[in-house]
């Protein structure tokens, strides 16, 4: 039995987190939990975004499912999720984004997983007030961080019959920092022959995804690009409720939705956590229980053909106890 931390987050996030810990009880997942609530529930009370008490935690179980957690946009507190990444150094982050054929989008053979380099780039958060009406932003790219993303996507590629590895980058303009990422790239790939590799300017590759993405199979690129297109990759398969995505480190892994805390819809009961459970999914295929995960994924799956039981974000009316409760009647059938 494998001991794990669950953050509750905020917003919707405690209603999802409870709903994927009914399903994970289903599946007879073989976990136990640390559960901690954290972000703006904790925050009001004592000024704190995270316990000690949580990291502590988090760093005895190695492995944590954290649900959407709110962040200040201009003023306030900084991304939980970038303090995350930052201190447990976190610096892959993988987004998975498959058609499902139950799913009616414009594009039924997509299968790209993004690969975002996770620490650095403009995420650093480090601007400088230069004048009244001046802000420097401070984008850093090092050979150390390049290259250990890099690898770790043509890694992923040899290890799950991936073909092709392509790198998304701005090198014709920033000929440094992105130019230093790019060679890093053009280097590495010499190390792996047998998989195709290749490169795509940003911008570029953003108008290849909506008019061709079927061509493409695994991105590696830096920490901006990859927030942005692995959100342009969650709109093929059907948004960002249907996307899920791991965060690895050397030591720590960090498993969670791409998607938002919405608290324009928290408490109304109609959230969807599938996300969130397919992150969970992730998180068992990390842990070694890939057939639990699959037990999960091909109920879901089910589910998810029955058009009465998919939440309003999904063009359903189905409420988040609804759409849980019937994932959970395929499952107790097994």
């Amino acid at each position: 039995m494998k001991t794990i931390t669950v953050f509750k987050g905020d917003g919707i996030g405690p209603e999802i987190t409870d709903a994927v810990l009914q399903i994970l009880e289903a599946a007879k997942a073989p976990l136990e939990y640390e559960i901690f609530q954290v972000g703006i529930p904790l925050y009001e009370q004592c000024q704190q975004l995270i316990s000690e008490e949580a990291f502590a935690s988090f760093e005895k179980n190695k492995v944590l499912l954290k649900s959407p957690i709110t962040t200040p946009i201009g003023s306030g507190f900084r991304s939980i999720n970038v303090l995350l990444r930052k201190k447990y150094d976190l610096y892959a982050n993988v987004r998975p984004a498959k058609s499902n054929p139950a799913i009616h989008t414009p594009f039924q053979n997509v299968d790209i997983v993004t690969f975002r380099e996770n620490t650095e780039d403009l995420y650093v958060g480090v601007e400088e007030q230069i004048d009244a009406d001046t802000v420097h932003a401070t984008k850093i790219i090092t050979r150390k961080a390049s290259e250990r993303i890099i690898h770790a996507a043509f890694q992923y590629a040899m290890q799950n019959q991936r073909k092709r590895v392509t790198c998304v980058h701005k090198a014709n303009i920033l000929k440094m920092s992105d130019g230093l990422f790019f060679s890093c790239f053009k280097e590495i790939a010499k190390q792996y022959p047998t998989i195709q590799s290749d490169d795509r300017i940003v911008d570029n590759m953003c108008m290849q995804l909506v008019q061709h993405p079927q061509d493409y199979d695994v991105l590696v690129m830096p920490n901006l690009y990859g927030d942005i297109l692995s959100d342009l990759t969650s709109g093929l398969i059907g948004g960002l409720g249907l996307m899920p995505s791991a965060n690895i480190g050397d030591n720590y892994a960090m498993f969670e939705a791409v998607h938002g805390s919405a608290p324009d819809i928290a408490n109304k009961g109609i959230a969807n956590p599938t996300a969130l459970l397919w992150s969970a999914c992730m998180m068992l295929d990390h842990l070694q229980e890939q057939a639990c995960a699959d037990r999960i994924r091909k109920a879901v799956n089910q589910v998810l053909y029955d058009p009465e039981m998919l939440t309003p974000d999904l063009g359903g009316k189905a409420t988040t106890k609804q759409y849980t409760e019937a994932i959970i009647h395929l499952l107790s059938k097994e």
